[in-house]
């Protein structure tokens, strides 16, 4: 049981990893088109384009949840279940704590919150898929804390 646990939290861990090389290489590369909304809003709506990519990212871990109970439970199932923690992760932070797109948690003062959206703040002002910087979610370098 204590190895299916280090695997999820590996997974969870190695997804910071995946979502700064997918962010810079994919988001900001080939698939800029459908990123490029979250980066320069042209309307006022629920969604963006952009969230097409919570589509794409919950494919594997629903294949792995299904592939990880057939026939018996085994580490897939614990990989995608590392995949989902970190996508409601993702969607806390980046949905509720930087982009309030639910109002909770607008009044925090919360040392690493405002390091990190200070450091979303700056990956926000590269209007263009160029010159990104802070291409991951939970981890903050140091200097966006001063």
């Amino acid at each position: 049981m204590i190895t299916y646990v280090l695997v999820t939290l590996a997974t969870f861990l190695i997804m910071e990893i995946i979502t700064w090389l997918t962010h810079k290489y994919v988001m900001h590369g080939f698939l800029w088109y459908l990123h490029e909304d979250h980066h320069q809003p042209k309307y006022k709506g629920i969604f963006e384009r952009n969230d097409l990519f919570f589509m794409i990212f919950a494919a594997p871990s629903i294949l792995l949840f299904y592939f990880g109970i057939n026939p018996v439970v085994n580490s897939k199932f614990f990989i995608g279940l590392g995949i989902l923690l970190y996508g409601i992760a993702y969607f806390f932070i980046h949905e509720i704590i930087i982009h309030q797109r639910i109002k909770w948690f607008s009044r925090t003062n919360s040392y690493y919150f405002k390091g990190l959206r200070r450091a979303h703040k700056v990956h926000h002002k590269h209007l263009g898929k160029e010159e990104g910087e802070c291409f991951g979610m939970l981890y903050v370098p140091k200097k966006y804390f001063f």
